[in-house]
Formats: structure tokens, C-alpha cells, sequence
């Protein structure tokens, strides 16, 4: 709760980030309360999240959940960094409990 939107929506906004790019096969969750980093689960496969991941803090995306956010960078992130960005595009994402954006 500490950490603002940003200074200059909707140019540029800051993203806590919660899975490295190129990361372990491990899928962490800032508690929003806390701020503490939670394993969320392990998954079964070798995947890797392409991109750092993370949400912007203060929103809220019609399922429920602060925005995600794929950010793009030359190093892999460590999870609870904030990192400020700004955005070059938008997907239209879904996931087992169906549309994410």
C-alpha cells in the first residue's frame, strides 16, 4: 500500500514485479496487505515466464486483481522490486479461472 500508481499515469506507472524472467519453475504472489512474497505454487513443468511479471499497484482489472504487467528487461528482476515503466502495448491474457488482463 506504500508503494503509489505512479507520478505520470497513464504515461509511465511503477510495477511491483512478482516472477523474474527466465526464473525457477516457482509462481510467487505479493500479499497485498503485507507486502510479503508468497509462494503461490510450484509448477509441474518446465516453463518459464519470458518476461518479468508484476502488477501496478492501486488498480484493479475486471478479474478482481491489481493489472498485470509484463515488463521487459536485458536481466532477469528480483520479486518486490518496483520498477517504473511505461507501457508499448496491451494482451488480452486468460488463465485457469478465465479472462486476465
Amino acid at each position: 500500500n506504500l508503494v503509489p500508481s505512479g507520478k505520470n499515469l497513464p504515461h509511465d506507472f511503477n510495477v511491483i514485479i512478482e516472477i523474474p524472467a527466465n526464473g525457477d519453475p516457482v509462481k510467487y504472489e505479493v500479499d497485498k496487505e503485507s507486502g510479503a512474497i508468497f509462494v503461490d505454487r510450484f509448477m509441474g513443468t518446465s516453463m518459464q515466464y519470458p518476461c518479468n511479471y508484476g502488477y501496478i499497484p492501486h488498480t484493479l482489472a475486471d478479474d478482481g486483481d491489481p493489472v498485470d504487467v509484463l515488463v521487459i528487461t536485458p536481466v532477469p528482476l528480483l520479486p518486490g522490486v518496483v520498477v517504473r515503466c511505461r507501457a508499448l502495448g496491451m494482451l488480452n491474457m486468460e488463465d485457469e479461472a478465465g479472462g486476465d488482463a
